[in-house]
């Protein structure tokens, strides 16, 4: 382990020590079946509410599947062609940052497999108005804080789990 090594761990720990406190989203893709095929992928997500600045996580076997972000044809017609995201780490965690529909799939054959979700993310709740504000004990603060935080958690995640250190 490098001298660097326990500073980044602590930065992680206090990340997601952060990223739990401010009440941030997970989706892991098929739960604990994984990104694999033959999954309902569809009804997963139908299951779930994402927000922007939610994570979409994938966990897989490496060095047989991957994730691509593709645009809608993309995903119907299983092809990567234009794809804007390529991930293959095997623990991918991707931030959900536009309010939109997002496409995966995965780009080695597995999608024809049923390896392709499809996950609508809204926008965050606007806060309230300065009247309500002062009646309640939350604040707008922690939706800033969460999408900073996820932003962070995403990209050390990345790193530290796309590195071969675990």
């Amino acid at each position: 382990m490098s001298s660097s090594a326990p500073r980044l761990i602590l930065l992680l720990l206090a990340a997601f020590i952060l990223f739990a406190a401010v009440g941030a989203t997970d989706h892991i893709v098929g739960a604990n079946r994984g990104w694999n095929p033959g999954i309902n992928y569809t009804l997963w997500a139908n299951n779930h509410t994402f927000y922007v600045g939610d994570l979409i996580s994938f966990r897989y076997q490496k060095m047989q599947y991957n994730v691509f972000e593709v645009n809608q044809t993309g995903y119907d017609n299983c092809t990567t062609e234009g794809a804007v995201g390529n991930w293959t780490s095997g623990k991918d965690f991707i931030l959900l940052d536009k309010a939109k529909r997002y496409y995966f799939i995965c780009g080695n054959g597995g999608c024809f497999n049923g390896m392709k979700v499809s996950v609508v993310v809204h926008p965050l709740p606007s806060p309230p108005s300065a009247a309500v504000a002062t009646t309640h004990t939350k604040s707008a603060a922690p939706v800033v804080a969460t999408t900073v935080v996820k932003a962070v958690v995403a990209v050390v995640s990345s790193i530290w789990f796309g590195s071969g250190w675990i």
